[in-house]
């Protein structure tokens, strides 16, 4: 999600078995819920009437027949229809059915970017980066965006099977699919592009063109961050799938286009909203959708969620998908303001305008309440709407003590707005009208200033742009692990830049305050939503120059070569930013890479509490077993990174792992294990050399822990060093939540 909205998405998963989504019996009661199946049948008449029969099955039989209002038929099975809540319990009892949930309805969570992580633009490229289609499940596209013209692209891949739902909107050789899904939409959304693909509010414009933008040069906000705007993949082609309206995305949308979107032939899936509140992954559809995805080879990258810094805030988890986490670069925006006495103070925001240094006469919005709407200071120094006299601020600048957009004072003619507030952390608002968010303690400079004289006076410069030594950091409001769901799976796995990332933009996109007429063609936007793309750029970048390689190759290629952060400077350490930041010019060539199939997830979630045989065969639509070989624990999935719960009374630790590496390197190489630990644990690899002959080659290792914890989280590493290729996994410990 952006900086204007911290809200979380929260969503459903599952493509192999079959979806309802259903509403209840009696008007009032009635609500839309999803019923997931698990894999797809073949036949879709035939799917059509076993939903039918279900609903049949669940219904009074006095009552009104019920209707399949949309049905998953491509990649996994499952239906949406009304119900009551009784009737969904039932539904969710019947045979063939993995799980049934109401289809809420949740929000959405570069000029510098990609050089600040060591991508630079000119960088060897394969040729079939072209042959690479992403696709962004968001709140549409403005096709006519500069970043996705197709000039000198050729046709679209043979292998794209998607369509164009051509309605006020034009594909071209870039974009070459767009479908929206409206299945899921209440009477809450009115929008004027409803019927469209195309974007209104700007999200999806600027997730797609980081991900997948062409190079746009001097683009800015306003002059603002101008450099040249690019995606990561900038020759790969674009898929939008529209399932965000305004900022409501709805569960039985986003799983219709992940069922689309793993027909219609792509190869990474970008996915940048979320909010996990089940304990189950099959109850979450984008733990649905990316679980089939990943059957079928494609990489879905998610963003972690903007409820940090808060610990288990993660909005996205699954294990078989790339979460990814929000990190800074090294630019920053800040806003001076200078008072009559010559005293200057530096806030931050995204002022674009500029008061040419002129003095104004400032007021505390304490001091001019709007009586005559019954309002006093009590409600007036937060400068929200109608709370403020227009006689006494109209011309002036305002000082409120709030930390939100000052609606007031834009709409009763305030020249600027000074917002005293607790630290912002790392988001730079972007306001109405001239205005900078100072901290509390140049707020109350300003206040007392007011108020030692007669005639104050103010003024707003430009924001303008500092060097951030301390980069990269991150950001305080990315979601942090664990993951509560299963603790031993290190989430999130990787961070990205996601602070003040500039990118496209739709010029309709509606303004924070009616009457702010400036259209955008680019913005700058914070959030995971904006670090997600980067990782989608990135893992297009290496599946171009590795076709055949898993989505599990991928994810351990830019996980092992990740930059290494510093838990001494970044709180909460792994639990905030994985194996640190993304450097995806060494992620073409790991040396080593831990590698993950299908079996190896159903082994995993066999080993999981609440997935028995029934349910994964449904899932798969195969005669998988969970008493076939089952993993014992977490720790044994073939996973890029090792984590170690200790339960929260013990201070002792011990644990293992196993771990299988295969050779992509040199063809003849021989590895070294590397650890590093703190004081009190003791790590090692067994064996703590391996050996490799030829390319694709495999070897397994154990990797044991020991010692004590005394403090929450410990952390730690293990290098494989064959002095060409350093290939780096994190290592956590902790005690558990």
């Amino acid at each position: 999600m952006d900086n204007r909205s911290s809200a979380h998405l929260l969503l459903l998963l599952s493509f192999t078995s079959l979806l309802i989504i259903c509403h209840s019996k009696n008007p009032d009661d009635l609500k839309t819920y999803i019923v997931y199946t698990g894999s797809n049948m073949k036949d879709e008449g035939s799917a059509l009437s076993i939903y039918t029969s279900m609903l049949q099955k669940v219904s009074d039989s006095n009552a009104k027949p019920k209707s399949v209002l949309h049905h998953y038929k491509c990649s996994f099975g499952g239906f949406v229809a009304k119900l009551t809540e009784e009737e969904a319990d039932t539904m969710a009892g019947l045979d063939g059915v993995v799980s049934v949930f109401p289809n809420e309805k949740k929000q959405l969570h570069t000029t510098r970017s990609w050089d600040f992580i060591g991508f630079p633009q000119q960088l060897e490229r394969a040729t079939t980066e072209s042959d690479v289609i992403i696709g962004v499940l968001d709140s549409g596209i403005w096709p006519e965006s500069d970043s996705f013209n197709d000039k000198g692209f050729g046709p679209p891949p043979s292998k794209w099977k998607g369509t164009c739902q051509a309605s006020n909107f034009t594909c071209n050789n870039k974009i070459i699919g767009a479908r929206y899904y409206t299945a899921g939409i209440d009477d809450s959304v009115s929008e004027e592009y409803l019927k469209s693909p195309r974007d209104s509010s700007g999200h999806g414009t600027h997730t797609a063109s980081t991900a997948a933008g062409n190079p746009i040069s001097r683009a800015s906000l306003f002059g603002l961050g101008q450099g040249t705007a690019r995606g990561g993949a900038p020759s790969a082609r674009i898929a939008v799938y529209k399932v965000c309206w305004g900022e409501s995305c709805f569960l039985a949308d986003i799983l219709a286009a992940f069922d689309d979107a793993i027909a219609d032939g792509l190869d990474i899936i970008s996915v940048s909203l979320g909010g996990f509140s089940d304990q189950n992954y099959f109850r979450d559809v984008i733990s649905i959708g990316s679980f089939h995805a990943m059957r079928n080879g494609i990489l879905t990258a998610l963003s972690a969620g903007n409820g940090g810094p808060q610990l288990s805030s993660l909005a996205n988890i699954s294990p078989w998908a790339i979460t990814v986490a929000a990190s800074t670069i090294d630019r920053k925006f800040v806003t001076k303001v200078k008072l009559g006495d010559k005293t200057t103070c530096e806030g931050t925001s995204l002022n674009t305008f500029d008061l040419k240094g002129i003095l104004y006469p400032i007021i505390y919005g304490g001091d001019a309440p709007n009586t005559k709407r019954g309002k006093d200071e009590s409600e007036s120094r937060f400068c929200g709407k109608g709370t403020l006299d227009k006689k006494l601020v109209k011309g002036k600048i305002v000082l409120c003590d709030s930390g939100t957009e000052p609606r007031g004072a834009f709409l009763d003619g305030a020249v600027g707005a000074l917002m005293q507030t607790q630290d912002l952390g790392d988001l730079s608002p972007f306001p109405s009208l001239p205005a900078s968010f100072l901290d509390l303690q140049d707020g109350a400079y300003v206040y007392n200033y007011i108020k030692s004289t007669r005639t104050p006076t103010a003024t707003i410069f430009k924001s303008h742009e500092i060097n951030d030594t301390l980069a990269p950091m991150v950001a305080s409001f990315s979601s942090r692990g664990p993951d509560l769901v299963t603790p031993e799976i290190l989430k999130p796995d990787i961070t990205a830049p996601g602070v003040s990332i500039l990118a496209s933009w739709s010029p309709i996109s509606p303004p924070e305050v009616e009457g702010d007429n400036r259209k955008l063609q680019f913005n700058i936007v914070s959030g995971t939503s904006m670090s997600c793309p980067h990782v989608s750029g990135a893992a297009a970048y290496v599946k171009s120059f590795h076709p055949t390689w898993s989505p599990a190759a991928i994810r351990s290629a830019l996980m092992t070569t990740a930059k290494q952060l510093s838990p001494r400077t970044n709180r909460d350490a792994e639990f905030a930013y994985g194996a640190g930041q993304i450097d995806p010019s060494k992620a073409v060539n790991p040396g080593l890479i831990y590698d993950a199939n299908e079996i190896d997830y159903v082994r995993f979630l066999c080993g999981q509490k609440g997935y028995t045989t029934r349910t994964l065969r449904l899932i798969t639509g195969d005669k998988s077993s969970c008493s076939e070989t089952t993993y014992g624990t977490a720790r044994d999935l073939n996973y890029p990174s090792f984590a170690l719960s200790v339960p929260p009374s013990n201070t002792n630790v011990s644990g293992s792992f196993k771990r299988t590496v295969t050779n992509v390197g040199l063809s003849s190489s021989t590895y070294k294990a590397i650890i590093t630990a703190p004081q009190g644990l003791k790590i090692q690899a067994n064996p703590n050399v391996l050996s490799f002959n030829y390319l694709g080659q495999k070897q397994t290792f154990v990797l044991t822990v020991e010692g004590t914890i005394e403090t929450y989280l410990l952390s730690a590493s293990l290098v494989w060093d064959d002095g060409k290729f350093q290939v780096r996994s994190p290592i956590a410990v902790f005690n558990a939540p």
